[in-house]
């Protein structure tokens, strides 16, 4: 399923993570859900939780398949997931170009509390990342 996941991200991401650490991503601390279509993985999200911190490290979505709610049932199992296991809140950073990721965030209750300057790598520079956060407790 890993190689699976990083060519799916290598197609969605301008620097998508790497086979390495995707692998890397599979142990007790990490959760990792995929969604498919005819059987075929259309994308993934990966989770990481410690105590009552949950982190999304990921969610990738093939080009092919965007726009079709499969984001959103991504994140709504990581919500689920993350409260089941007793997290008080969900943090994320997304990228400033990420419009339709932001969109997604927002419209399910994140908030940003923050950025970090020229963070991510670009073709011709670097841009910021915004770090967001969901309170899980209801």
């Amino acid at each position: 399923m890993s190689t699976q996941m990083a060519a799916i991200a290598t197609t969605a991401h301008s620097h998508p993570m790497s086979l390495a650490t995707i692998e890397s991503c599979f142990g007790p601390l990490y959760s990792s859900f995929g969604v498919y279509i005819e059987g075929q993985l259309q994308g993934f999200a990966i989770s990481h939780q410690i105590f009552e911190d949950a982190t999304l490290m990921d969610i990738c979505i093939a080009p092919d398949s965007q726009g079709l709610g499969l984001g959103r049932s991504l994140l709504d199992s990581v919500i689920k997931s993350a409260s089941e296991k007793g997290a008080e809140t969900l943090f994320l950073e997304v990228r400033e170009s990420g419009i339709a990721a932001r969109a997604l965030y927002i419209k399910d209750g994140f908030s940003e509390t923050g950025r970090r300057k020229g963070y991510y790598r670009t073709g011709d520079g670097s841009e910021d990342a915004i770090l967001m956060e969901l309170s899980l407790i209801r």
